[in-house]
């Protein structure tokens, strides 16, 4: 029996765009993406989807709810993916007449924090909530999120995410076929949130306690570009399309992420996967699974220029760990592979479906 399932999505990736090749090769699955095109924010290229069946919606076609309903029951779905609640169309599934029967699942990946706005949104989306069947998330901090919802624990599974493993897995070996790279390698979108002010000061504090200084690259864009103008040290590489960041990951030593919000960053996995140590903010959801302090990276407290920067003292000064560090970063990244990804996709896939078909009550 063949299941279809469609992922109704906000911006592509390269790493989601691996996982979903990797779930339409496999048996008895027919996947199908509705998602956004391209925006100038990410400028990921529309081609990572090539081999993918997928319909990318312009600025406007998102935001047309009867198009994107056509676009979804046309392919007869027995499972709709909904990513999240922040898009109104995509919600507005969940009541659409010709869905009805169908098994809902939501992605999220919001960490729980426990403000008053979180508090609300279990009564504010009430109606929404209750239609869904099941929900995916990335890790334990979006987990308990999900609990509050309302969500049985026996309806939430992890793993939301996959990337590329088999792409960057042989780059620790080529890393050390040379001396470990001296340098450090930010990949991100140059604004507030992921503490890219935070990382300039730190850079800037750690160059004056050394007197051979690491470089620090960066790759991404946004509107705080303008603060690593003139700062010796730092190279801005731009914004670096995934299938071109293998030089990036292979040549560089250390990769940092200082967000101050990043529900669960894929750029901290896939720089673990390709042999990296890692430090990172505490408000990185993904360090939760993925950095083990003073065993492949350093997990420091967001907006802390003095901690970060002597974090980058830390792994300067302890080079001949880094090697360790990286092989044991990659080890912890390895169940995010995309295969691995798809498998665990293919089996949600048909338990919701025969849950569906037998009736059962699967919200609390």
């Amino acid at each position: 029996m063949t299941i279809k399932v469609v992922f109704c999505w906000s911006d592509i990736s390269g790493y989601m765009a691996a996982c979903w090749r990797a779930l339409h090769q496999l048996p008895d699955i027919d996947v199908f993406i509705v998602a956004f095109q391209a925006r100038t924010e990410t400028a990921f290229s529309d081609q990572l989807m090539q081999g993918v069946p997928c319909r990318l919606l312009d600025l406007k076609e998102r935001q047309d709810a009867n198009l994107i309903e056509h676009l979804v029951t046309e392919n007869c779905p027995d499972i709709v993916v909904l990513c999240g609640w922040f898009h109104q169309p995509y919600r507005q599934l969940a009541f659409a007449s010709q869905l009805h029967g169908v098994t809902l699942i939501m992605t999220m990946d919001t960490p729980w924090w426990g403000t008053w706005r979180q508090y609300l949104t279990r009564w504010v989306l009430h109606s929404y909530l209750k239609q869904i069947d099941w929900v995916v998330v990335p890790g334990e901090r979006s987990w308990q999120y999900a609990r509050r919802l309302g969500f049985a624990s026996a309806r939430i599974m992890r793993g939301l995410y996959g990337i590329n493993y088999e792409a960057l897995a042989s780059l620790w070996q080529e890393r050390c076929q040379q001396p470990w790279p001296k340098s450090f390698l930010f990949v991100g979108r140059y604004r507030h949130d992921k503490g890219l002010d935070v990382l300039v000061e730190a850079y800037r504090h750690y160059r004056a306690q050394v007197k051979d200084p690491w470089s620090l690259i960066c790759c991404g864009q946004g509107s705080l570009e303008h603060l690593m103008q003139e700062q010796p040290g730092i190279e801005d590489r731009g914004f670096v399309q995934p299938g071109d960041m293998r030089d990036m990951w292979r040549n560089t030593g250390v990769f940092l992420l200082p967000s101050r919000f990043d529900p669960w960053p894929l750029a901290l996995v896939e720089a673990a996967s390709a042999g990296l140590p890692v430090i990172c903010s505490d408000a990185c959801g993904s360090a939760v699974e993925l950095i083990r302090s003073e065993y492949n990276g350093l997990m420091i407290p967001a907006e802390d220029p003095a901690a970060l920067a002597q974090a980058l003292l830390t792994t300067h000064k302890g080079y001949d760990s880094l090697l360790s560090w990286g092989q044991r970063s990659q080890q912890l990244a390895a169940p995010y592979a995309a295969e691995i990804w798809a498998v665990r996709w293919q089996k949600l896939c048909y338990q919701a479906s025969q849950t569906k078909k037998n009736g059962k009550n699967t919200n609390s």
